[in-house]
């Protein structure tokens, strides 16, 4: 495995560009692979045991509490791998199965024969449980969506002048065809304007290779991105609200995390992760999705270093995990209407950079070509960990890569003891439970408490090929 980046390799990557500062700076600074602080090398992973299948924990969330939906349909990708274009091509990912893929999960979600039925059974569910009663989506409600463009932070894969994707072409970011997926379901099927819908990554560039595809057919949406740059298509630089956000640890001599502006505007968000495994945490899905949702870096100097309560620094179980506190937040996990897991291409952040087809039933040597959706954040989480425990026996299976689902679906009473409570500078209100916990039966029948005639823990419902 390669720890840097040779220049001249890199430079492949733009056939006949110069060595601009940005390009020299990419080549020597961003293909380290993983600091120590992000992740280890896998022949000293501490690993944890198999984890006890149907030991449901936490109360489940949503319209159908604890209900996650999986889409599978092979169709959606067709890509032969690097050399063969990217991914993120329209040559490579169909739209038509993806946005069939987003329906059926939406439909299945709310439990209506129609996605605009199916939205108002969840928006009104949502609105219900936060006490403004009975009510479906109003005109004007802002709606933001945090997406994953991990591989287009500042100083990674996008040129800040041209904001052209240079770099890790191939990286797992969301997909633009997953996100015009629920767009056009936001538009058409929820009935929010254009105008009132942000989405974006408060830490990344959104490149023009994405951006085209998405403002062609919406430009009057609100891209959000970390410098607000670019020429070629507007983008919104997400800035501060005056809402703080507390740290369950209580850290000391850090500098005050505020809630981005336009998660503070928006009456709801939709949290749009990307299934991966990760060198440092385990895995990276909806939980950690909100690690960019800070504007700052996770490490940042002189800011509280998210990275600390990781498994890859904290092993075992029991303990502080920021993630919840993510999670919880009244302007993040508190506002957020629907999870998704973009799971077409997944991979290995942050060490590798292109995705990996998979080899558990049902992929069987194909793209994953998946889509999870559910309203409960802890348990759309433990599914994906689930897929991925199957798939990889190297980072899922660290020591602790679970214990943030522990403390989340316990966030009343934690294992740890910690006081979760991000919204308050002292222990004031501590979180409730966040959702429902639990591993699947086995890896090939995928069945969870609720699909086992339990009345609580997680309902796995699977649509697709070969899915059960």
């Amino acid at each position: 495995m390669k720890n840097r980046c040779d220049r001249r390799e890199f430079m492949k990557v733009i056939p006949g560009a110069a060595l601009t500062p940005f390009l020299l700076h990419a080549a020597d600074t961003m293909s380290l692979g993983v600091s120590s602080a992000l992740g280890q090398d896998r022949k000293q992973l501490v690993l944890a045991s198999t984890p006890t299948p149907n030991v449901p924990i936490g109360v489940g969330k949503g319209l159908h509490p604890g209900r996650v939906v999986w889409a599978y349909d092979p169709k959606a990708t067709n890509w032969q791998g690097p050399g063969n274009g990217h991914w993120w091509e329209s040559d490579h990912t169909n739209q038509t199965v993806v946005d069939r893929m987003m329906s059926g999960v939406i439909q299945r979600l709310g439990g209506k024969a129609s996605d605009a039925k199916a939205w108002d059974a969840l928006i009104r569910h949502f609105n219900q449980t936060r006490g403004n009663g009975n009510v479906g989506y109003k005109k004007g409600e802002k709606v933001t969506i945090k997406v994953n463009l991990v591989g287009c932070i500042t100083g990674w894969g996008v040129d800040p002048k041209s904001y052209d994707l240079v770099r890790d072409l191939d990286y797992m970011n969301a997909s633009p065809q997953m996100i015009l997926a629920l767009l056009r379901q936001l538009v058409h099927e929820a009935g929010v304007q254009p105008h009132d819908i942000a989405v974006g990554d408060p830490l990344g560039l959104f490149p023009n290779q994405y951006l085209a595809y998405l403002h062609s057919e919406f430009p009057r949406v609100r891209y959000l991105d970390h410098d607000g740059g670019g020429a070629n298509f507007p983008r919104t630089r997400v800035q501060y609200s005056s809402i703080p956000f507390y740290w369950g640890s209580h850290p000391a001599g850090t500098a005050q995390d505020y809630v981005p502006l336009p998660y503070a505007e928006a009456k709801y968000m939709i949290n749009m992760a990307n299934l991966k495994s990760h060198a440092g945490a385990g895995v990276t899905l909806c939980a950690k999705n909100h690690y960019g949702s800070l504007i700052r870096k996770p490490p940042d100097k002189g800011y509280y270093d998210m990275h600390v309560s990781l498994p890859g620094g904290v092993k075992g179980s029991g303990h502080y995990r920021a993630l919840v506190d993510l999670m919880g937040q009244a302007q993040t996990g508190g506002k957020t209407l629907l999870y998704l897991i973009d799971g077409l291409y997944p991979g290995v952040h942050p060490i590798e950079h292109t995705p990996r087809k998979w080899f558990t039933h049902p992929f069987n040597g194909q793209w994953a070509s998946s889509l999870l959706a559910s309203q409960d954040p802890v348990a759309i989480d433990s599914v994906a960990f689930d897929f991925l425990w199957a798939e990889w026996n190297d980072y899922p299976h660290m020591s602790g890569a679970d214990d943030y689902l522990h403390e989340a679906a316990l966030a009343d009473h934690p294992p740890s003891g910690t006081f979760y409570d991000p919204d308050h500078a002292a222990n004031v209100t501590r979180l409730a439970s966040l959702g429902a916990h639990e591993h699947w039966n086995n890896a090939r029948e995928k069945k969870y408490s609720r699909n086992l005639g339990k009345g609580e823990g997680i309902e796995l419902l699977s649509l697709g090929p070969g899915t059960v």
